[in-house]
């Protein structure tokens, strides 16, 4: 995917010290202060322009949601929705998932969305993939016992690789689709690709993992 580039964006996400946290690694191991609450704390990496996690986030006032993404042209979009709804529940940090463990402490986190991620298609590459050993061990780190994480993707290889990467690893899966959108599963809030795939007809994969206790 080519980048607009906005040189105004960051301009714009930092006027917004209510939904954007621009020195996260202050608080790791806070979170629950920051929100002033003791809510479950689900974070999505990833999070794009950020139509996932809004509405997760309006969907369910009882959880504290955070969008962690890379690329500050295409953050300023979410940054924008979640100010647009005012929202209190949902923060968003400009930083690269590669330093996670920086920001949340151990068995912090209750839940991790990896939505649409790049599925690096090279074996060279392997390693990129956020479903690789390298990214699990981290999440691992910083997620309860009791978490979980929550996989989408329209890419068949990358779900295969995952499936065996997160099995190999230690995960349990649970809730496995090969056709989300044409199994039963209800309320299930979309990414903007999920919407421009599902209106081609192309399948979504999705499934659960949790760790074996």
């Amino acid at each position: 995917m080519r980048l607009r580039n906005k040189p105004w964006a960051m301009e714009l996400i930092e006027s917004h010290p209510e939904i954007f946290e621009r020195f996260p690694s202050d608080w790791q191991g806070r979170w629950q202060e920051k929100f002033d609450n003791k809510n479950p704390l689900y974070v999505e990496v990833g999070t794009g322009k950020g139509q996932f996690v809004t509405r997760m986030a309006e969907a369910h006032s009882e959880v504290n949601f955070i969008g962690i993404e890379k690329y500050e042209s295409v953050l300023v979009t979410g940054v924008q929705r979640s100010v647009d709804c005012r929202q209190t529940n949902l923060r968003f940090l400009q930083e690269d998932v590669m330093n996670i463990t920086d920001f949340f402490q151990k068995d912090e986190v209750d839940r991790i969305y990896i939505n649409f991620t790049d599925p690096w298609p090279k074996n060279k590459h392997a390693k990129r993939r956020l479903t690789h050993e390298f990214f699990l061990e981290k999440y691992e780190s910083i997620l309860k016992k009791s978490g979980e994480i929550h996989f989408k993707t329209d890419n068949q290889a990358l779900f295969e690789y995952s499936i065996e990467s997160l099995t190999q690893y230690g995960f349990r899966l649970k809730n496995v689709s090969l056709d989300l959108h044409n199994s039963a599963m209800t309320g299930n809030i979309m990414t903007e690709y999920e919407q421009k795939f599902a209106n081609k007809g192309m399948r979504i994969y999705r499934l659960e993992a949790y760790l074996r206790s």
